[in-house]
């Protein structure tokens, strides 16, 4: 039976019926708000075009309204369905349908539900098909979500790295590769790196753009567009990007690829997939960074945002940074089910979209989450450990590279070789072998221009 509450109808509880896949809780195994959010301006949209086909003036404002608080999130607590449901969606496709149908007929009658006067198939559903529908508020759901959320935070943790870049441009610090010394960077070049990872990253979100922006409606069952007007693709995208803002959406030059074919999430997956690569490496590079207080590196010290060890008292641990290492890889996970789901296109339909959805939705949620919480928390409240800085690179052996361009590398490595084995500094190994003299080595050895 259907609760007197709700405005989906018959469709939409057998499907809560014939699909109780659930974990623990359920909330987290429906399908995506954002999706849902997406299908609103998806129906608001194809209403208004077919209101110039000859559906009924009322019926179309009807619609449109009740779409549109669909869109604005009014009625999230209608959309009970999870993402274990048919390949295309259909059972979604049909709970967003009775329900905008239930809340225009209850603007129209005061009486909430049913199939009359607005009918779920013939109007609200109207020229369409879930193969089209699906997918189109896949794109425009994850198109949005890029543009919200992910491309701000991401440009904000930039924002934060260039900020250290510049305050810390002249602190000279040991390079580091293979884990072991190097020769000297300043730590604002070690930040320019992270804030140019964030960059990157933003800039690869940006260029998805124009697969994304490829939406599949008009093509309906197939296609070949059966049962939708001439035109109805290319009027969709414009009353839709007049509802979303502008957003410049563009109809799908090939709408069979659209419906059979989801190369264009699998890319936003693998662009998600490089994004959590990159900030995992951030992430790692500030925990070993801030390692210590008084055994590790030690060379930054990172906020102190709560106990770290329910034994050890005083103990604080790097959080953050395990936090977004932990998100991205589950984002990296997600990519493999994306993979997945963008093989099952056979023939003419893709039938894993609800999977894809989700783990692309949920990849974006997670990063855009995970990196605010970690410029917030983490990047923004660190310092440099200065006098830790200048010992490490008093203390290392690899400034004896500035001496090899003049006495040669052989002579140069028995110098760090004695230094290291006799526990020497390399001016005392360099003259007790006769290689250097201290005006020589005072020169040449020189940390601030070896950067």
């Amino acid at each position: 039976m259907v609760p007197d509450d709700a405005y989906w109808g018959a469709q939409t509880q057998r499907s809560i019926g014939n699909f109780p896949i659930h974990l623990a809780g359920g909330a987290g195994e429906r399908m995506p708000l954002p999706l849902i959010h997406a299908f609103g301006w998806l129906k608001a949209a194809a209403a208004t075009v077919n209101r110039a086909h000859g559906l009924d003036g009322a019926l179309a404002e009807a619609i449109v309204a009740a779409a549109t608080e669909v869109a604005e999130g009014r009625h999230d607590d209608q959309f009970p369905l999870v993402i274990w449901q048919t390949g295309s969606g259909t059972q979604t496709n049909m709970n967003v349908n009775e329900v905008i149908a239930g809340r225009a007929n209850e603007m129209l009658t005061g009486v909430r539900g049913g199939k009359a006067p607005v009918h779920p198939n013939d109007h609200v559903n109207r020229s369409q098909s879930s193969n089209d529908s699906f997918p189109t508020a896949m794109h425009i759901a994850v198109a949005l979500e890029l543009r919200n959320r992910l491309l701000a935070a991401l440009r904000g943790l930039a924002a934060a790295f260039r900020a250290h870049e510049a305050a810390w441009a002249d602190l000279v610090k040991i390079g580091r590769t293979h884990l072991q010394d190097a020769t000297p960077v300043t730590l604002g070049q070690e930040m320019s790196a992270f804030a140019q990872t964030c960059e990157d990253g933003a800039a690869r979100v940006v260029a998805l753009w124009p697969r994304l922006s490829r939406l599949a409606q008009g093509g309906t069952a197939v296609g070949t567009g059966l049962n939708a007007p001439p035109g109805f693709g290319e009027a969709f995208v414009a009353a839709l990007g007049e509802l979303t803002g502008g957003v410049p959406w563009v109809s799908a030059p090939n709408k069979f690829e659209a419906l059979a074919t989801h190369d264009a999430m699998v890319e936003v997956s693998g662009v998600l997939n490089t994004i959590a690569v990159g900030l995992s490496k951030i992430a790692n590079d500030l925990r070993l960074l801030g390692s210590g207080p008084r055994s590790g590196l030690g060379e930054l010290n990172l906020p102190e945002n709560e106990p770290g060890s329910s034994i050890m008292p005083g103990k604080v641990n790097p959080t953050q940074c395990e936090m977004l290492t932990m998100v991205c890889a589950q984002v990296m996970g997600n990519h493999v089910a994306v993979t997945i789901g963008g093989l099952q296109g056979h023939l003419q339909l893709n039938v894993f979209k609800p999977l894809i959805a989700h783990n692309i939705l949920r990849g974006i949620a997670l990063l855009s989450d995970g990196v605010e919480s970690f410029r917030a928390r983490c990047v923004e409240g660190m310092t440099p450990n200065r006098t830790r800085l200048a010992e490490l690179v008093e203390r290392s052996l690899m400034l004896v590279t500035a001496l090899a361009p003049e006495i040669g590398y052989d002579a140069a490595a028995a110098i760090a070789k004695r230094a290291h084995h006799q526990g020497e500094s390399l001016l005392e190994a360099g003259l007790a072998l006769g290689l250097v003299d201290e005006a020589q080595f005072r020169r040449l050895v020189r940390p601030e221009t070896m950067t």
